[in-house]
């Protein structure tokens, strides 16, 4: 199991590379984690819905995604709530006090994915959540050293240098840590060093003697680590080019599988931009895209209190494009009605009224895998759907997709603001292309799967150069 000194030190990004690493050994390799809150989901094989790292992980273990990879999923709705998912379906909504008194109830669901997923594998690699040092958060703990004891799993802590005091970071979970947890470790290592490993020998000896832990690697920064989903919006981040056409992306509080701008960002002639709360949407935008939320009211609320309502207007008078992916297509609406109170209490709230259709949310949630083509080009799409709710209306008899025969999205009668219900376009290399020329971007040579398959082996070799991985799986009970 690897777990970290904290969030954000490089767990997905490690258990990543590992699992291609040792599938490329010859080893049948599964991932796996308990507990995940993280709204960037994915779509199971056979439906379902699981972390998108861990969908990755599945990738990188040559493996389909299983509900069982992820049983527990966190996706936040406010500040205090969240839909909470167990294997792979919705259980309910709680406030995190509730949670925090019932999540040990989860425990025997999660045993019994852990045993299904361990039966297919010579090797289970586990993901753990935040960091056991936040001891206040053990009683019931399913997500860290909780697991580790039920299901008797050595553990390896990882330390993250490069937001500094990693020393005092490894050496404190020691020190936190009761007798019986502090006995799961088995070693540490330390992530995302900039510079010469050997310059922190002297610190690694320090850990060593403090802690009694092996030190089992230093890894330096791996600039391809931004191809492994972040878990929540703090990993969103876009760059302005200096050339090509301006995507727009208005970071929303609650944004959901914010993956989808992964491929658009990758391609050159794109700048994929940004837009943070109290900065105005770019008046030379090409394309405003409103991403997925977990909240769509809540985040229409928040993207009007923005004054974001207004600059969409605009660039729409002024001829720019607009799409809406799930939640954002909702928004694109002339209403959204909650008549049961999924989001909170029932109502029926404004949309910004760019596409004549209007939503109803609903009770039962859709997780399923799709393949279509685009109405307008006819490219084949790939890609997946996770959305409450139903939308309906004129601009829906110009469909964005058509998928199984059945027309998907709208299209205003311009042309010029569209939405759709699928996450995942982006990643069809032709789709892409055509729909950014449309935006006036030239064709670029940009495979993005195969890109993505690079940057997996490339960081399975990162950590094979810089990990002692025989000693890895001597730990696990394994050896060549």
């Amino acid at each position: 199991m690897i777990q970290g000194t904290g969030s954000h030190v490089g767990k997905s990004v490690i258990v990543t590379g590992l699992c291609r690493a040792l599938v490329r050994r010859g080893l049948r390799v599964a991932p796996f984690k308990p507990q995940n809150m993280s709204n960037n989901a994915a779509v199971a094989a056979g439906g379902g819905e699981i972390g998108r790292a861990q969908a990755l992980q599945a990738r990188a273990a040559r493996l389909p995604p299983s509900v069982d990879m992820n049983p527990v999923l966190l996706k936040p709705e406010s500040e205090t709530g969240a839909q909470i998912i167990v294997q792979g379906k919705r259980f309910a909504t709680m406030r995190a006090a509730e949670y925090g008194r019932r999540k040990c109830e989860f425990l025997p669901r999660v045993l019994e994915s852990f045993r299904r997923i361990g039966e297919q594998a010579d090797i289970v690699l586990v993901e753990g959540a935040g960091s056991p040092a936040e001891v206040n958060l053990r009683a019931g703990d399913i997500a860290n050293m909780g697991f580790a004891d039920a299901a008797g799993v050595p553990v390896v802590l990882v330390g993250d240098i490069d937001r500094g005091g990693v020393i005092a970071s490894l050496v404190g979970t020691h020190a936190v840590l009761d007798e019986r947890d502090r006995a799961h470790v088995r070693g540490f290592l330390v992530n995302k060093l900039r510079g010469d490993p050997g310059l922190f020998a002297e610190g690694a000896s320090f850990v060593e003697k403090k802690t009694g832990w092996p030190n089992l690697g230093v890894v330096p920064w791996f600039d391809g680590a931004r191809a492994v989903p972040a878990e929540d919006g703090l990993g969103l981040a876009g760059r302005r080019r200096e050339r090509g056409a301006v995507i727009a992306v208005p970071r929303l509080p609650r944004v959901a599988n914010f993956d989808d701008l992964d491929p658009l960002a990758a391609e050159p002639g794109v700048s994929l931009l940004i837009v943070e709360a109290g900065e105005p949407i770019p008046a030379d935008a090409t394309l405003v895209l409103i991403p997925g939320s977990k909240a769509t009211i809540a985040d229409l609320t928040f993207l009007r209190e923005q004054g974001w309502d207004i600059d969409i207007a605009a660039h729409v008078r002024r001829g720019g494009r607009v799409l809406g992916l799930c939640g954002g297509y909702q928004m694109l609406g002339r209403t959204i009605a909650d008549p049961r109170g999924v989001e909170g209490e029932p109502g029926v709230v404004a949309g910004l009224g760019l596409l004549d259709v209007a939503t109803v949310l609903t009770a039962e949630k859709r997780t399923t895998e799709v393949r279509g083509v685009a109405a307008a080009t006819g490219e084949t799409v790939t890609g997946y759907e996770i959305h409450l709710g139903v939308s309906d209306g004129p601009d829906r008899t110009r469909p964005f997709l058509r998928i199984g025969g059945e027309d998907e999205g709208a299209i205003s009668a311009n042309g010029m603001v569209a939405g759709t219900y699928v996450h995942g376009l982006f990643a069809a290399d032709g789709f892409r292309r055509s729909y950014l020329a449309a935006l006036g971007v030239p064709a670029s040579g940009l495979e993005y799967e195969t890109s993505v398959e690079v940057v997996l082996d490339g960081l399975a070799d990162h950590l094979e150069r810089h990990l002692d991985v025989e000693r890895l799986l001597t730990i696990a009970g394994l050896s060549r």
